[in-house]
């Protein structure tokens, strides 16, 4: 039971059209579930305004399907599925029932949102991104975000995504789908990385970082790309390395240090390739005025 159904069931009770005793028992309704391998936690929206999220890697796919149909049984609207697989996304494609109405799987960031309706059902399916980042098969930047994760873009500030280089674009795309799943407008500025630090300094680059009210960093190799925005911006930066980059980078483990160590105030770092943690976190600053 969210927020939003607990409100309805208190104005029932104002109006005369539920007793005391039957709102009591729907509110005693357990927190969670048991299903032997996972306990899908219903209140979640409740205690902290966002619903429980699937992190796929690990799980099988009738694991995540069983997940899935548990949370959307439960009045969860979707579920956002991080690193999620092709073949996860086949099977939950293949096996789909009416709890279950449709699956979008972005198979760049590996991201799946099920939807618990056919409202969104043109949603479905895989969908690409071009160089730039920016959904392909028709679909825009802004009204992307509300096809693909079945949100309006809500009025509050803008997240910016900014990536070192291309290699960088699958961790930021899971940034931003997690961020547009969350009701944000979010600004793609991808590959304006130190190599080339002009891209970042040009004249459009700037209006979008002196515009934005959050800014994800996104980068690997010697991740000093962080910095640079950091040093530049007047909001929040939240660096994320990636394991992108040759022998020397660890993994992601010379960009998250030097992130760390990053003398621009401002900046905060989340895990090697995190890209989820980010738009989590910058939705949750984007939208404090709200609360």
């Amino acid at each position: 039971m969210d927020e939003r159904e607990i409100r309805e069931l208190l104005l029932q009770i104002k109006e005369g059209n539920k007793d005391i005793d039957e709102a009591l028992l729907a509110l005693k309704e357990a927190p969670f579930e048991d299903m032997g391998f996972a306990k899908p936690d219903f209140h979640r929206g409740l205690r902290q305004g966002k619903p429980e999220v699937i992190y796929g890697q690990g799980k099988t796919p009738e694991q995540i399907l069983m997940i899935a149909e548990n949370l959307l049984g439960h009045s969860q609207e979707k579920v956002l599925i991080t690193r999620m697989s092709q073949e996860a996304a086949d099977y939950y494609n293949a096996n789909k029932t009416e709890a279950t109405a449709t699956l979008f799987y972005h198979e760049l960031s590996r991201v799946g949102i099920a939807y618990g309706s056919d409202e969104i059902a043109a949603s479905e399916g895989k969908s690409h991104v071009d160089t730039n980042g920016t959904p392909t098969d028709g679909v825009t930047s802004k009204e992307g975000a509300a096809n693909l994760t079945g949100n309006k873009n809500s009025g509050v500030g803008k997240i910016l995504i900014a990536t070192g280089g291309t290699s960088d674009i699958p961790v930021a795309e899971e940034a931003a789908l997690t961020a547009e799943f969350y009701g944000n407008n979010v600004v793609r500025l991808y590959d304006v990385g130190v190599a080339g630090i002009h891209r970042i300094l040009s004249k459009q680059a700037m209006r979008e970082i002196m515009t934005s009210r959050v800014i994800i960093a996104i980068a690997g190799m010697e991740g000093a790309l962080a910095s640079v925005v950091g040093g530049l911006a007047d909001c929040p930066v939240i660096a994320v390395p990636t394991s992108v980059g040759y022998g020397a980078s660890f993994g992601g483990l010379s960009a998250l240090l030097s992130m760390l160590n990053s003398c621009a105030s401002g900046v905060s770092v989340v895990n090697i390739d995190n890209g989820f943690g980010a738009g989590y976190l910058a939705s949750m600053i984007n939208r404090m005025s709200e609360s």
